[in-house]
C-alpha cells in the first residue's frame, strides 16, 4: 500500500506522526525520536519520500513533502530509526530542451545520504526516457526504477571516538602513501577473509604494522564514496574497480563495508591515527556517474538536473569538462552548499585528515573560466573547519584552459606532472633534461614560488594510479591494455617508459640489475626533492600491472598490489629513503631554495658543481653532453627554526658511465660521509678519504657533511 495523505498511514506507520519538520541540516537526520528529511530542488513541482520495508524490497509509503523553505523541501516523521530505507520521487516538468528531466517514475537517491544499500542493476527502467524511442532522450519512460536502484538508508553517525585525534603532520614532514582498499588488502598477507577488500582490513594490525615500517605519515585511499559500475564494464565482465564514479558524496562504498555499518569507516580512521597515520580521501565533486542525457536517472538529473549540472547553451546536452559525460555546476549556491557539507561531515563525524580533488580545475571555474579566487575556492580558504586539513589538487581537467598546475592558492599541495614526466625523461636518456631535472629538485620553484606558497606545494611522484607502475616504467616501452576491451586504445600513449631492451618481464640477470637500479634512482630523486614524496602502493616491491597503465575496470590480480612477489631488497632501499628524508631537515624545507646567502653564515642555501667541482654555465645546463650534475644543499637562508642548523648534504645526480666526482670542501673539522648509493643499496654509511670519489654509472649518491672523530 503507498501512503497518500488523502488516506490514513498505513498499519505499519501508525505510530509514525508527520509534521513539518526542519529545512535544516539538509538529508536524513535522526535526533533520537524520529528523522527529519530535508532535499533540495529548485524547479520541482512536487516531492515525495518514499519508505520502504526492512529489506527495502517493497515500499509501504510514499508522503509528499508539503513543506517548502525557499527551495529545500522537508517533513519530520516521528518514530523512525536508523536502518530505515527511503528514496525521493519529484514530480515536474520532462522538458529536456530546457534542461528539466524530472520523471516521478524513477526512484532518486538522497544526494546528502549517509548510507547506501542494494546494488544499481542496469535495467532499462532506470533511465528517464525510452531506450529505442526515436526522439532518443526527449522521449519519457514510465517504468518505475524502484526494483533496480540503491537505496537511502537512515544512520546515526555517533561513534566512540575516544581520545581519538589527528596526526596533524606537518606538510614538510609529509610522505603520502596512495592505496586502493581493495587493492591494498586483497592480497596482503596475514589477513583473514573478512579483513580483505573492507575498510577493517585497511586499517589491520598487519597492514599498519607494514605502513609504520615502511615510513610514510600519509594514507590516501582511492576514492571511497559511493560509486557505481558502469554498463560498459559490466559487459565486459569488469567492474568499476578505481572508483571515479561517485552517486553518493556522503556514503562510504558499501562493498568495503562487511556489515554495512559507516562504523567500519570511523573505526579504521581511528585505527590510522593511533599508528600515527593520517587519512585522505581522494573525492570526486567534478561530476556524477549519472552521465549525460543518455545515462541513467539516479538522483541530481531527477532531482534539478537544471540547478545540479552545468549544461550547454541548448540545455538539452551536458558540459562534459571532465570526459565523463556530465560536470557538476559548481557555481550553483545549493550544490557547493552540498560539496562543502560533504568535505565538513568527512572531517568532522569521520574524521579524515584531508582531501585530494580530482581534475580539481573543474571546482574553481567560472563563467570566465578557472579562477583561484572563485566561489568555492574562497569558501574553502575561509572555513574554519576546512582550512585545518590537507588539501590536495590535481591541478587539470578537460575543459579549455583546464591545465593549471601552480596556480592554487595556498594551502594547497598540487599533483605535479612535470615532475613525473621530467624525472623519467631523464633517467630513460633524453637529451637536455638536466637543467629540467635540476628545477624539480628544488621543488618547481618557478611554478610554485609565488603567492607565499611553501616548498612543499609540488607533490613529487614518479607514478600514481592513473598510468604504468614503478616496476613497469622500467619494463615495458608501451602500454598493454588488451584486458581492458578497448583493443589497447585506452590510457596514455606517452609513458616516457624504457624497457631496457626487452618488453616485459624477463629472467635475464643484466636486464633485472638495470630495471632494479633504474627504479632505486626513481625513487631516490623523488625523496631528495624539495616538496612532498608520493609512493604509489606497491612500489616499493617492485609491483607490476603487466604494462597495463590504465587499470580502471581491473578488480583482480592484474589491479591488486601483489605481495607474494615482494622485491624485499627494494622495500628496505625504500624504507632507507623515508629514515634519510626524516633524519636530514634540508630535504624537507617550507622556504624555496635560490642560492641566496643564509643569515648564519653566508653561505649560499644551494650552490651548484659539475663533477670537476665548477659551477655550470648556462650552456652547460643546456647542453645535451651534461649528464651529471651535484648540488650542495643547505637549510633556507630566511628559515628560522634552521638558522643554527649545521645540516649539509651533496647530492650526485649521474645518468653517465663511472665519474669521478671533486667533492666540496669542508674545512678542517668536517668531512664527507656518503649515506646512499643507488649502485650499492645495502652499504652502510661511508667516511670518503680524499678530495674525490668515484661515482658509478647511471646512479644516486648522497654525501652528509659530518664532524671528524
Amino acid at each position: 500500500m503507498i501512503f497518500d495523505l488523502k488516506h490514513d498511514l498505513p498499519t505499519k506507520l501508525k505510530n509514525h506522526s508527520l509534521s513539518a519538520g526542519r529545512p535544516d541540516p539538509i538529508g536524513a537526520t535522526f535526533d533520537g525520536q524520529g528523522v527529519n528529511f530535508a532535499v533540495f530542488s529548485e524547479h520541482a513541482e512536487k516531492v515525495e519520500l518514499c519508505l520502504f520495508s526492512q529489506d527495502g524490497s517493497t515500499e509501504i509509503a510514499r508522503i509528499p513533502l508539503l513543506e517548502r523553505h525557499g527551495d529545500v523541501w522537508h517533513i519530520y516523521v516521528a518514530g523512525l530509526t536508523p536502518g530505515t530505507s527511503y528514496g525521493y520521487r519529484v514530480h515536474g516538468a520532462y522538458e529536456p530542451e530546457q534542461g528539466h528531466r524530472f520523471n516521478p517514475n524513477k526512484l532518486l537517491l538522497d544526494p546528502y545520504a549517509k548510507r547506501l544499500s542494494g546494488a544499481l542493476d542496469w535495467n532499462d527502467a532506470i533511465m528517464g526516457y525510452t531506450i529505442g524511442a526515436k526522439t532518443k532522450d526527449l522521449s519519457f519512460d514510465p517504468r518505475d526504477s524502484a526494483p533496480y536502484v540503491p537505496r537511502s538508508i537512515v544512520v546515526d553517525p555517533s561513534f566512540q571516538w575516544g581520545d581519538d585525534r589527528s596526526p596533524e603532520t606537518s606538510p614538510s614532514e609529509t610522505v603520502i602513501y596512495e592505496a586502493h582498499v581493495k587493492g591494498m588488502t586483497a592480497e596482503f598477507p596475514g589477513l583473514d577473509d573478512t579483513q580483505r577488500g573492507h575498510f577493517l582490513g585497511m586499517s589491520s594490525e598487519p597492514v599498519l604494522e607494514y605502513l609504520t615500517k615502511l615510513g610514510v605519515t600519509t594514507v590516501q585511499l582511492m576514492p571511497v564514496h559511493a560509486f557505481l559500475d558502469d554498463k560498459f564494464l559490466l559487459e565486459e565482465k569488469l567492474t568499476n574497480y578505481w572508483g571515479y564514479q561517485s552517486i553518493g558524496f556522503f556514503a562510504p562504498e558499501p562493498r568495503y563495508m562487511t556489515k554495512r555499518g559507516i562504523w567500519e569507516f570511523q573505526t579504521m580512521v581511528r585505527r590510522f591515527h593511533s599508528a600515527g597515520i593520517e587519512v585522505i580521501l581522494d573525492v570526486v565533486y567534478n561530476h556524477s556517474g549519472e552521465g549525460n542525457e543518455f545515462g541513467p536517472t539516479l538522483s541530481f538529473k531527477g532531482l534539478d538536473n537544471k540547478s545540479y549540472y552545468r549544461l550547454a547553451e541548448n540545455e538539452r546536452h551536458y558540459i562534459n569538462d571532465t570526459g565523463t559525460g556530465n560536470t557538476l555546476n559548481v557555481r550553483h549556491p545549493m550544490v557547493l552548499r552540498m560539496i562543502m557539507d560533504s568535505l565538513r561531515y568527512w572531517v568532522e563525524v569521520m574524521h579524515v585528515d584531508g582531501f585530494r580533488f580530482d581534475l580539481a580545475t573543474v571546482l574553481g571555474r567560472e563563467a570566465e573560466g578557472f579562477n583561484r579566487k572563485g566561489g568555492f575556492l574562497d569558501a574553502l580558504g575561509q572555513d574554519p573547519v576546512l582550512g585545518k586539513v590537507k588539501l590536495i589538487a590535481e591541478p587539470w581537467d578537460l575543459g579549455p584552459g583546464g591545465y593549471q598546475l601552480g596556480n592554487w592558492p595556498h594551502p594547497f599541495l598540487e599533483y605535479n606532472d612535470k615532475f613525473r614526466d621530467d624525472l623519467r625523461k631523464f633517467w630513460r636518456g633524453d637529451e637536455g633534461m638536466m637543467a629540467n631535472l635540476g628545477k624539480r629538485l628544488l621543488g618547481s620553484a618557478m611554478t610554485f614560488d609565488h603567492s607565499g606558497r611553501a616548498a612543499t606545494s609540488s607533490i613529487n611522484f614518479v607514478t600514481c594510479h592513473d598510468g604504468m607502475t614503478l616496476r613497469d616504467v622500467v619494463s615495458y616501452d608501451g602500454k598493454h591494455n588488451d584486458a581492458n576491451g578497448e583493443d589497447n586504445r585506452d590510457g596514455k600513449d606517452d609513458n616516457y617508459s624504457d624497457n631496457m631492451g626487452f618488453e616485459g618481464a624477463t629472467d635475464a640477470p643484466n636486464v633485472n640489475a638495470i630495471r632494479a637500479q633504474r627504479q632505486r634512482n626513481l625513487l631516490a630523486c623523488s625523496f631528495l626533492s624539495q616538496g612532498t614524496p608520493m609512493i604509489l602502493a606497491g612500489d616499493e616491491i617492485g609491483n607490476t600491472q603487466n604494462g597495463n597503465n590504465n587499470t580502471f575496470g581491473q578488480d583482480n590480480p592484474i589491479g591488486w598490489v601483489n605481495w607474494a612477489d615482494a622485491d624485499e631488497h627494494l622495500l628496505a632501499f625504500v624504507q632507507k629513503l623515508t629514515k634519510l628524508r626524516r633524519d636530514h631537515n634540508v630535504l624537507r624545507q617550507k622556504r624555496f631554495l635560490h642560492s641566496r646567502p643564509r643569515l648564519k653564515d653566508g653561505k649560499p642555501d644551494v650552490f651548484w658543481r659539475m663533477p670537476d667541482g665548477t659551477p655550470p654555465t648556462s650552456e652547460e645546463w643546456e647542453s645535451t653532453q651534461t649528464k651529471t650534475m651535484c648540488t650542495e644543499i643547505r637549510t633556507s637562508f630566511g628559515t628560522p627554526e634552521y638558522r643554527a642548523s649545521d645540516d649539509v648534504l651533496f647530492l650526485v645526480i649521474n645518468n653517465d658511465g663511472d665519474t669521478n666526482v671533486t667533492l666540496p670542501p669542508c674545512g678542517d673539522t668536517k668531512t664527507w660521509e656518503l649515506i646512499l648509493d643507488t649502485s650499492a643499496p645495502d652499504a652502510g654509511a661511508q667516511c670518503v678519504a680524499g678530495t674525490t670519489t668515484l661515482v658509478r654509472a647511471a646512479s644516486v649518491c648522497v654525501f652528509a657533511q659530518m664532524p671528524i672523530a
